[in-house]
């Protein structure tokens, strides 16, 4: 192989989910066999690079100020689920079960990683709580320990600020310690339907 083969397997190698024959394979087929397909490839993803950011209320994937679902008049703006990454929302959304808003958190608390509340998207949450007229938050995040601890600081945060909200947890149908990437949507419809009040 050559050294420039080997930097764009190494690169390919570093995406999540990637591993070494993944790389490789991908690397090949844009290279060798089908060249064709990496230009338009190379353009797509310097377009989004460009236009592609964060939405400013809830943190997901916009290419303005705010993303589809926070402009969309018909979601209900009463209920805010938060989610963990970007995935877990699309996820949710597949299932179609849910009408509401989201909440990206980018992460979860993880103090042994040095991840505390100032490295996640809690800012804009506490203030959306304070500023928007919810009256129950969902939390759609994994049941391992650093998911609840995010879930509790969540808890507590919205005990803070304003007690009267409701605080929800899905969790029927998801296996102890697993994330809401993988499941299908007919769990996550049982996870969302199934969710339990977490309690004020």
């Amino acid at each position: 192989m050559t050294p420039s083969f080997d930097k764009v397997r190494q690169l390919l190698k570093m995406l999540p989910g990637m591993g070494h024959r993944s790389a490789e394979r991908i690397a090949l087929h844009l290279l060798v066999e089908r060249p064709a397909k990496l230009a338009p490839l190379l353009e797509s993803l310097e377009a989004a690079a460009a236009a592609v950011r964060r939405c400013q209320r809830c943190g997901s994937l916009a290419e303005s100020d705010l993303c589809a679902i926070c402009v969309d008049p018909k979601r209900d703006p009463a209920v805010i689920c938060v989610v963990e990454q970007v995935p877990d929302l699309i996820a949710i959304e597949r299932s179609s079960a849910y009408r509401g808003t989201y909440h990206v958190l980018h992460g979860r608390l993880s103090p042994i990683n040095g991840v505390g509340p100032d490295q996640l998207n809690f800012a804009t949450f506490e203030q959306r709580i304070k500023d928007e007229p919810v009256t129950e938050i969902v939390l759609a995040l994994g049941n391992d320990i650093e998911g609840e601890a995010t879930c509790h600081y969540i808890s507590e945060t919205i005990h803070g600020v304003r007690p009267s909200i409701k605080i929800s947890r899905i969790g029927f149908g998801l296996p102890s310690g697993s994330g809401l990437t993988f499941a299908d949507p007919a769990t996550l419809r049982s996870a969302l339907e199934g969710r339990r009040d977490v309690g004020n």
